[in-house]
């Protein structure tokens, strides 16, 4: 039998996996999830699940709704992508991560029946949580797209609800040129009889979204219009201020459809989804003294939002730990950096990494001076022995950067 160790390896090396190597690992339909799927018995026919889509903000939604139905005594499945530190983060059970034996197990008993489809990393994850989900009975789980929607490895399941966080610039290669495109994309997870969510976005966006919606002829609540106010949530990012507002309407829609649970156990989940669900990098705080942030923000919203946030801090020098991605609008993120911060540019260790040194030459185009080094860390180490009490330090401009810090 495999070592778990030697799965992941084959995972990693074997299968196209986006988050490394980029757009040649996408696959811009779902014949290969739904013969994955069949092999394996069609698990997701028998599942509950909630589906979550979204340019930014979908991972903490997610982790807010699973967290509340946690807390209402649910057995929660929680599929989410990419992972930070360790594989087996994208798929948990009531917050504890699938076991190594498990993945073994998935492994043996169908690569060899896989082999002929060529399967990418992601489709085979998402097989394996169904699978996972399944056999251990979970009463629902919650699903986060991957990219896009409609062509997703994930949009093969019927769920009780689905949400759209928003809609911003982000994968434009892929998923369109403009925002209603991205839109329609992201609008392909919404199928009859499935009420959606939609977070805070653009009137332009939001009408794709509500035309497709009535297309299937499905309720659409809009959570920013909404004036109920939700629980509070322990993140602390401006940007969970929507989150927070989309997965209560999401939770408030499923109790309508007649699962149990009171404000009470949301107003926990959201209260105690660290500790209940294991999220990381949003808004984390590494340490005080200087105040140390690693947040995964990383296109023109994050960003933007991010930027509103550390200026609403005091401090007297901003250190900017960054590393980026080589197939983002990088100028666009670039733009919205402030030129006093100083600049510690890194590359994080996987193949889309852009560059430290071609990083540095276009922030200098955008008047953002620093220094390069060798890897994340060294670059974080710099942070901490130049940045005094008084300062701030941030790690951030990709989710890779961030997890080398973690």
């Amino acid at each position: 039998m495999a070592s778990y160790d030697d799965v992941l390896k084959y995972f990693y090396d074997a299968l196209p996996m986006f988050h490394r190597v980029g757009p040649a690992a996408y696959k811009p339909d779902l014949t290969n999830t739904l013969a994955l799927c069949e092999i394996i018995g069609n698990p997701h026919k028998d599942l509950k699940t909630v589906h979550i889509a979204g340019t930014n903000g979908k991972g903490s939604t997610s982790h807010l709704i699973a967290s509340a139905l946690q807390e209402a005594g649910y057995n929660v499945g929680l599929c989410t992508s990419p992972h930070l530190k360790d594989f087996r983060e994208r798929i948990k059970i009531n917050g504890r991560m699938i076991t190594r034996e498990a993945v073994v197990e998935f492994y043996e008993r169908y690569h060899q029946s896989w082999a002929s489809i060529e399967p990418s990393f992601f489709e085979i994850t998402i097989a394996l949580s169904f699978w996972y989900f399944k056999n251990e009975k979970v009463d629902i789980a919650i699903i986060e797209t991957g990219l896009g929607g409609r062509l997703d490895s994930t949009n093969v399941i019927l769920p009780e609800v689905c949400a759209i966080t928003n809609i911003g610039w982000d994968h434009m290669n892929l998923l369109g040129d403009t925002l209603e495109k991205i839109a329609i994309e992201k609008a392909g997870i919404i199928k009859p009889n499935t009420p959606v969510v939609l977070g805070e976005m653009k009137p332009n966006v939001r009408s794709v979204i509500i035309q497709k919606a009535n297309e299937h002829s499905v309720l659409c609540i809009d959570a920013s219009l909404e004036t109920e106010e939700p629980p509070t949530s322990e993140l602390k990012g401006y940007y969970q201020d929507q989150n927070r507002r989309t997965a209560y309407q999401t939770l408030l829609t499923l109790r309508k459809k007649g699962w149990s649970f009171s404000v009470d156990h949301i107003s926990n989940g959201f209260a105690n989804v660290i500790k209940n669900t294991g999220l990381m990098g949003r808004w984390q705080v590494l340490g005080n003294a200087p105040l140390t942030i690693a947040d995964v923000g990383h296109n023109v919203d994050g960003i933007e939002i991010l930027m509103k946030q550390v200026n609403d801090q005091t401090f007297e020098n901003l250190h900017f730990v960054i590393g980026m991605v080589n197939d983002k609008d990088i100028q666009s993120v670039l733009k919205l950096l402030p030129k006093e911060a100083h600049y510690y540019f890194c590359k994080a260790d996987i193949p889309r990494g852009l560059e430290a040194s071609l990083l540095q030459e276009q922030a200098l185009l955008k008047g953002l001076k620093g220094a390069t080094y060798p890897s994340v860390c060294s670059a974080f180490e710099a942070a901490k022995e130049k940045a005094s009490e008084k300062d701030m330090i941030l790690v951030g401009g990709s989710v890779f950067t961030v997890a080398e810090v973690l």
